[in-house]
């Protein structure tokens, strides 16, 4: 009977606890965790969000948690049956944000942070992150690129440095990347990003945080049963012509007008006229293109109407098709947890010969195998391929694309003959136009990349080994990163590029780099009221970077560049070795009381390989006060007030801005004759040669960035509204350019630290949720940037350097030419005759009014960065529908384009010119007035108001309910359609999509002729 009765008291003392997780909605949530307090028992809920505890002590304490909910404890002190609703998480101050080295609370930081959660930058399908960011983050710039494969450019707070890079550093898991940047990174593997914009901020990342810091976190495993999430899209896109090129009616009267004024067309002593036996003496070279002009003369009469025309760029669009997918799997326990990720992204360009395909892993693990020891491993790959497609790569002009080189075609020309036979120049008299429709056959140009980064960490919390200790923990980190790149290129003898020779060039490269950080961290809280943070580091980190290039004649280009020794005739055969190291020691205190006040100050030393001896090390100092205002007694009675922080920070960064072995001097090659024989010698440098080595300079040192920055962070009606807005100023010192030298040295230039500059801005961050009833949300973002920068001082004393287009005063980024003002009207041909013009042509201002015009006349005339720019996010949630827009602005930045040569000799965009009494108040001169060269200030019409705002993104998506998503076993089921760049709202030059990029020339500028929309149809599944 007592072993029976001890039985029941037992049974008695534990029992089974059943229960359900919701959420306010009443909503299941599925895979919350439920743990008996103080033990390993645990469960997750279901897809009914039930749970089922066995075991459990009669007044044992439950805690139930879910990511994005506020952790809720229960007990079950007389209950077997337990509800528990849990409450979103809404308490922003509280949320942890990484910062330099470790992460900090965001009602503590003291700097000028950014934050991007990973639903804010993958709301719409992008390729890369820099994509995801745009317009999303107050006080970054960020451009876009419309070739497949291809990153935009990013500038956080304008530009200080002259002759230095203004890309940001980027912060992947902690380690510091060394090798580009984020672009070879899936989005969906990201959990976070971080940007530091103020010196307060960066100065802990000294040399390398002067253009500011990107922190980005992946995504990492959670404690919990393993889930398994797919996310996939597919996006079409076409390609629509923002450029109106002349048809072939508008472009033989242009190109008649132009010949006639030139004196080469008609009866120059009689009125302009179509005259037949001009037209064949110009255009009848070519049978089968001279025949859509012969047609529209009939009985020796011209018709417009009847002449014939080739749809050239019919055969440069197709439809473009991206595939995105993702598969992504996360779980653990509290001793291991892990994530894995495999990504794929398949984009078809919109012309063809362009295509791109990435390979993406992601992996990362992390195990606390005994208690005072945690272990991670984080590990980023991607392998990508891109075909770049066809460009003109035969000298620095020419067309960037396959479909710029069809649209620069002759409108009534053919390419092929009656008898399919191609045409090489459709228009014989003007040989430099060759015909460009089977350059895909002819030309390739592949580029691989394969890149591989990771960290690897291992911390010990020594406060679990001695309670003496506690807050005292010491961290090893690792971080290696490679690279591969290979370029190959082949362009066949029959090609435009290969211009009878088959061409191959075969130019692979190696980076290798790594970063080796120890961390020592101490943090306490003392008397409830003091929170002491310390950190201090000391890193090392190396880069190694090998190249290659063989050019050479070939003897197929169908070998592409595998062979390149067929012919043995090479052309170029190069290889190059780079290698730097950079040690850094850093020391930083953070200490806040009664979450009130706060002060942050730290200070870095780094040593750069690439200076002189004495000068390689500097030191970055900074210190940032912050003070929350709420927290204050009197302003308690505030209620409508959620959150007010004042910011103060000063801190320095630098710039070695060099490149590894500028400081050393360097050699190069001459050529000497004696008598009747030659031989080559070395000498340091030859003052007569085209480009002479620079005097080595052992006094270089680094470039100084001192920034002050003021903040506000600010909440209102329950965070209903909320902010952040930031004003900065900074000075650059020791800016390091090239100074001419007194060429009797030897040497006719050298680096110095000889320059400086300022500038100031302003970022501002709104967010407010002006709707929120039970059914229905909205809430809107809005991002806004305004940023100045200066040139203080030049080399040598110098006031301006026309050449580099720098001038103190300015900023740094200008066009400098001179001041269009018209075209010369008939009436003022006494006027134009002063200045050495005539009527039809282009006039200039004579802004010193000297009574001439020359090179003194020429101003400003443009800016490259933009007055301000900005970003606008709005959601209309209503139960399960979710609709989204995004607007992009960028206001009041130049864009150099605009001149052209009116000569006659090639296509041309529809453009208002000038003709003699019938159209005088025209924009563009007269053609021909120059010959068939330009005018002699063409260059005054290349510059136009780049303003746009753009409708970037519209979304419309369906969450379904999940009780319908778990009864087909899953967590959580999401569609969505969306409509990328659908339409312009606004914008200031109406024949260029001056949000793209255009890579005509070889060059890659702001403006393009062409701009693509797209429609996505995507979907979300979790399990």
């Amino acid at each position: 009977m007592g072993q029976v009765g001890a039985a029941t008291a037992i049974a008695e003392q534990v029992r089974t606890v059943k229960g359900f997780v919701v959420d306010n909605s009443g909503e299941p949530v599925i895979g919350a965790t439920v743990k008996v307090v103080g033990t390993a028992n645990g469960a997750v809920t279901d897809l009914n969000g039930g749970f089922t505890l066995s075991r459990v002590a009669k007044d044992a304490v439950i805690e139930v948690s879910y990511v994005g909910y506020i952790s809720q404890r229960v007990s079950t002190a007389g209950k077997t049956d337990i509800r528990v609703t849990l409450q979103e998480d809404n308490k922003a101050l509280d949320e942890v944000v990484v910062v330099g080295y470790g992460v900090q609370r965001k009602s503590d930081v003291t700097g000028a942070l950014v934050h991007l959660d990973s639903k804010s930058l993958t709301a719409m399908p992008v390729k890369d992150a820099l994509e995801g960011m745009q317009g999303k983050t107050a006080g970054v710039d960020i451009t876009n690129s419309q070739r497949p494969g291809t990153v935009g450019r990013i500038t956080i707070r304008g530009q200080r440095s002259i002759g230095a890079s203004s890309a940001p550093l980027y912060v992947v898991d902690g380690m510091i990347i060394q090798n580009g940047g984020i672009e070879n990174i899936n989005p969906q593997d990201i959990e976070s990003i971080e940007v530091l914009k103020d010196a307060s901020a960066t100065a802990i990342y000294g040399a390398r945080g002067a253009n500011g810091v990107v922190l980005v976190t992946t995504k990492k495993g959670k404690a919990g049963e393993v889930t398994l999430n797919y996310s996939g899209a597919v996006t079409i896109s076409t390609l629509h012509d923002v450029t109106r090129m002349m048809d072939a009616r508008q472009w033989l009267d242009y190109a008649r007008r132009a010949a006639y004024n030139y004196g080469g067309y008609g009866d120059p002593n009689s009125e302009f006229a179509p005259d037949y036996a001009s037209d064949q003496k110009l255009f009848g070279g070519e049978p089968a293109s001279w025949a859509n002009i012969d047609k529209a003369w009939v009985d020796g009469k011209y018709h417009p109407e009847l002449v014939g025309s080739y749809d050239w760029t019919s055969h440069g669009k197709q439809t473009g098709v991206t595939n995105e997918h993702t598969l992504s799997a996360s779980g653990g326990t509290d001793k291991f947890k892990g994530y894995g990720s495999f990504g794929y992204l398949g984009q078809k360009g919109v012309q063809p010969g362009q295509k791109y395909q990435r390979y993406t892993l992601n992996t990362s693990f992390e195990a606390n195998p005994v208690d005072p020891l945690r272990l991670g491993f984080t590990m980023n790959a991607s392998y990508g391929v891109q075909d770049y497609g066809y460009n003109y790569s035969k000298s620095v002009t020419g067309a960037g694309d396959y479909y710029s080189a069809l649209n620069g075609m002759i409108p009534w020309t053919v390419p092929y003959d009656s008898d399919g036979k191609y045409i090489r120049n459709p228009w014989s008299y003007n040989v430099n136009i060759i015909n460009p429709i089977d350059e895909l056959r002819y030309n390739t140009n592949k580029r691989n990349d394969f890149r591989i980064n990771g960290s690897a960490y291992a911390q010990v919390d020594f406060g679990k080994v001695w309670a003496p200790l506690d807050g005292l923990s010491y961290r090893l980190q690792f971080g290696p990163e490679f690279q591969y790149y290979r370029l190959g290129i082949a362009n066949a003898a029959e090609g435009i590029n290969g211009d009878g020779n088959n061409v191959a060039q075969y130019n692979p490269s190696n980076k290798v780099a790594w970063t080796l950080d120890n961390l020592i961290y101490y943090n306490k809280t003392v008397a409830d009221n003091h929170r002491i943070g310390i950190t201090l580091l000391q890193s090392a980190s190396k880069y190694h970077y090998e190249n290659g290039n063989i050019k050479a004649y070939v003897a197929s280009a169908d070998e592409l560049w595998w062979n390149t020794s067929s012919l043995s005739k090479p052309l170029q055969y190069t290889t190059g070795l780079t290698e730097t190291q950079l040690a850094s020691y850093m020391a930083r205190i953070n200490y806040t009381y009664a979450d009130k006040y706060m002060l942050t100050a730290s200070v870095r030393s780094d040593g750069a390989s690439q200076l002189a001896p004495g000068h390689k090390w500097a030191s970055f100092p900074s210190v940032a006060l912050g003070w929350r205002v709420t927290e204050e007694r009197f302003m308690q009675k505030a209620e409508w007030v959620s959150n007010l922080k004042l910011r103060l920070g000063y801190g320095v960064s630098g710039n070695y801005a060099v490149s590894a072995y500028a400081t050393q001097g360097a050699v190069q090659s001459n050529v000497y004759t004696w008598g009747e024989s030659t031989s080559v010698g070395y000498l340091p440098s030859d003052a007569s040669a085209k480009n002479p080595n620079k005097m080595a300079n052992l006094d270089l040192g680094w470039e100084k960035t001192r920034q002050w920055n003021v903040g506000l962070d600010f909440g209102f009606i329950g965070n209903r509204i909320s902010g952040t807005v930031d004003y900065y100023h900074n000075k650059t010192t020791d800016l390091i350019l090239a100074t001419t030298i007194p060429s009797l040295s030897g040497y006719v230039s050298t680096f110095a630290n000889v320059g400086e500059t300022s500038g100031w801005g302003v970022d501002l961050q709104l967010n407010a949720i002006p709707v929120k009833t039970k059914d229905f949300t909205w809430t809107t973002s809005l991002t806004w940037t305004i940023d100045r920068n200066r040139v203080d001082k030049l080399n040598n004393g110098v006031e301006e350097n026309v050449n580099d287009r720098l001038f103190v005063g300015e900023e740094i980024g200008v066009y400098y030419d001179y001041v269009y003002d018209g075209i010369w009207k008939s009436s003022e041909a006494e006027e134009a005759a002063k200045y050495g013009r005539k009527p039809g042509q282009i006039k200039v201002k004579d802004t010193d009014n000297n009574g001439k015009i020359d090179a003194n006349d020429r101003e400003i005339v443009g800016k490259v960065r933009p007055r301000w720019s900005g970003g606008w996010h709005n959601t209309l949630s209503y139960k399960s529908f979710e609709l989204s827009f995004f607007i992009y602005a960028r206001w009041k930045f130049t864009v150099p384009k605009g001149a052209e040569t009116l000569g006659g000799m090639y296509a041309m965009r529809d453009l208002d010119y000038w003709v003699k009494g019938a159209n005088e108040d025209a924009e563009y001169y007269s053609p021909g007035s120059n010959g068939q060269s330009a005018d002699a200030y063409s260059s005054s019409m290349n510059y136009q108001d780049g303003s746009y705002i753009k409708m970037r993104n519209i979304s419309l998506g369906y969450t379904f309910p999940k009780a319908i998503a778990g009864k087909i076993g899953m967590s959580n089921l999401k569609v969505y359609v969306q409509a990328m760049n659908p339409f312009t709202i606004y914008k200031k030059c109406k024949w260029l999509d001056t949000d793209l990029m255009s890579y005509d020339n070889n060059t890659t500028t702001y403006g393009s002729g062409t701009t693509i929309r797209s429609w996505v149809i995507g979907l979300n599944i979790g399990f």
